[in-house]
């Protein structure tokens, strides 16, 4: 169960961390064109999807990727949480 929990973890770790190069690649003219990109959008538009509908643009900055990685980052520390006091 301890490696299941810590898969888990893991696996929304490395999520967040293709978020932010995900988001970084927007910066880059063609970044997202690129095959990475494209592997990128496909993981990680679904899931900001969602945000982006609530959360209107501020001008030309879009601040719903931020919400998106603070939301998965509460999501890794609820399931650590969940996890431990399953276990312990």
């Amino acid at each position: 169960m301890l490696t299941l929990a810590n898969i888990i973890i893991l696996g929304l770790e490395i999520y967040s961390f293709a978020l932010i190069a995900y988001i970084l690649m927007s910066w880059f003219p063609g970044a997202r064109e690129s095959s990475i990109g494209q592997f990128l959008a496909k993981i990680c538009e679904p899931f900001l999807e969602p945000f982006r509908k609530i959360i209107p643009p501020l001008g030309m900055i879009d601040i719903s990727p931020i919400v998106a990685i603070i939301v998965l980052q509460l999501a890794k520390e609820g399931a650590r949480v969940l996890f431990y006091s399953l276990l312990f």
